[in-house]
C-alpha cells in the first residue's frame, strides 16, 4: 500500500509538473492572464505556509524543499504557527496563505467570518486530553468542577475542554477558563498556578514525561482531525500553487508513512523534545494512513462541535456554523492528489 502510494504521488507530482511546464495547471491561464508573463509560470511570485510541530507533515514538506524545488521563480517563505489560534489569526491577517489547524478551529474561524477553504486533511491525531500533575487530588473529570483550568481559546484543546465538561454535566461556569497559550499551559501547571491544563502535543506528551503530568481524560472522539487551510482568495486566484502545495502534502504523507522514525526524529528537533516522546506523539497519538480529501468524516465531526461554540458564546448562531460547515470544505486539490489512487 504504501510503495503504491509513492508511485501515485509522485506520478500526480510528475504530471503536475508537466502541466505547469506547458502552461495547462488548472487555473493558470486565468490567473496569468492577471498578472502573468507567459506560458509555463506561476500564478505568483510569492508564497507564504506555516508549519508546525502538531502538524508533522509541514515539517517534512520544509525541510525536504519540494515547493522551493516544485515551484521555480516563487518566493517560498515559512511561518511558524504556535497553535490554531495564531495560524487563524496570521490567515485572515493575510500573513500567511496556507495554516495548519485543528478542524474546530477552521470551523470556528469560517463561522466567524474569517475567508478560509480546507484544501487537505493531514492527520487524524489524539493531541489532546486533560492534564493534571503528578500530585494532584484531581483523579478524574468530576473533580474539575470548581477548578482552574489552562486552554487556549480557538483551538482544539479548548474544545476538547467543553465536550468534556459537557459530557460530565459541569457548565462551563463552574470552572475558571485561563486563556493561555499551548506552552504557557503547561508551564502554568507545573508551577501550580492552574488546577489543570486542557494540553496539546507534542507539549502534552513532554510534561507526561519530563514533570510526570498525567492525563486524567483522553478521548480521540472529541479530537477534530487537522485541517490544512488556504486563504479563500489565494485557492480562487492561484489554484496553480494550491495544487502544488497540496501535491507535496501527499508526498510528505507517503514519505512519513515509510520513515516513522525519521519523521519522529525531526519532530524532536523542530520541537526540541526527547526522542522518544516525539515517538510517542507520532506513532501512538497520530494517525497519517488516511483519506486527505475533506468530506463527510470531518464534516460528521464538526456537526457535534458546531453547536458549543453556540453554546458557549464563541459563534453568534447556529446558521453561522451551518453556513460555515457548507462553504468550508474545497476538496478538488486532494482528490487531483490522490486522483489514480483509485
Amino acid at each position: 500500500m504504501r510503495n503504491r502510494r509513492h508511485t501515485v504521488l509522485a506520478s500526480g507530482l510528475a504530471l503536475v509538473s508537466a502541466m505547469a511546464m506547458s502552461g495547462c495547471v488548472a487555473g493558470e491561464g486565468a490567473a496569468a492572464a492577471g498578472g502573468g508573463e507567459g506560458a509555463g509560470e506561476w500564478s505568483t511570485d510569492t508564497l507564504n505556509i506555516d508549519f508546525a510541530t502538531y502538524n508533522p507533515l509541514s515539517l517534512v514538506v520544509r525541510e525536504q524543499g519540494w515547493l522551493e524545488e516544485e515551484l521555480d521563480g516563487v518566493e517560498v517563505a515559512w511561518v511558524q504557527s504556535d497553535g490554531s489560534n495564531t495560524a487563524n489569526e496570521n490567515l485572515r491577517a493575510e500573513a500567511i496563505d496556507f495554516g495548519s489547524t485543528a478542524g474546530s478551529a477552521a470551523l470556528l474561524a469560517r463561522a466567524n467570518g474569517s475567508p478560509i477553504r480546507t484544501v487537505d486533511i493531514y492527520s487524524q491525531p489524539e493531541w489532546s486530553a486533560i492534564v493534571v500533575a503528578g500530585d494532584s487530588k484531581i483523579k478524574d473529570v468530576a473533580d474539575l468542577e470548581g477548578a482552574s483550568i489552562a486552554a487556549t481559546k480557538g483551538t482544539d484543546p479548548y474544545f476538547f475542554l467543553l465536550q468534556t465538561l459537557d459530557e460530565a454535566g459541569i457548565p462551563l461556569s463552574e470552572v475558571e477558563v485561563q486563556n493561555l497559550q499551548h506552552a504557557d499551559g503547561r508551564a502554568a501547571l507545573d508551577n501550580g498556578s492552574v488546577d489543570a491544563w486542557s494540553g496539546l502535543d507534542p507539549i502534552m506528551a513532554a510534561a507526561e514525561a519530563e514533570a510526570g503530568d498525567k492525563l486524567i481524560y483522553r478521548n480521540i472522539d472529541f479530537n477534530t482531525y487537522g485541517f490544512l487551510n488556504a486563504r479563500e482568495e489565494f485557492v480562487d486566484e492561484h489554484p496553480d500553487v494550491t495544487q502544488a502545495v497540496v501535491d507535496a502534502y501527499e508526498q510528505a504523507r507517503a514519505w512519513a508513512l515509510e520513515n516513522p522514525e525519521e519523521l519522529s526524529a525531526l519532530l524532536a528537533e523542530v520541537a526540541s523534545i526527547d526522542p522518544e516522546v516525539a515517538s510517542t506523539v507520532i506513532e501512538e497519538r497520530t494517525v497519517l494512513d488516511l483519506d486527505p480529501v475533506p468530506g463527510d468524516k470531518q464534516r460528521d465531526v464538526l456537526e457535534v462541535v458546531g453547536p458549543i461554540f453556540v453554546e458557549s458564546g464563541d459563534v453568534a448562531a447556529q446558521e453561522n456554523v451551518d453556513s460555515a460547515l457548507d462553504e468550508l470544505f474545497a476538496p478538488q486539490f486532494a482528490q487531483e492528489a490522490v486522483a489514480s489512487d483509485g
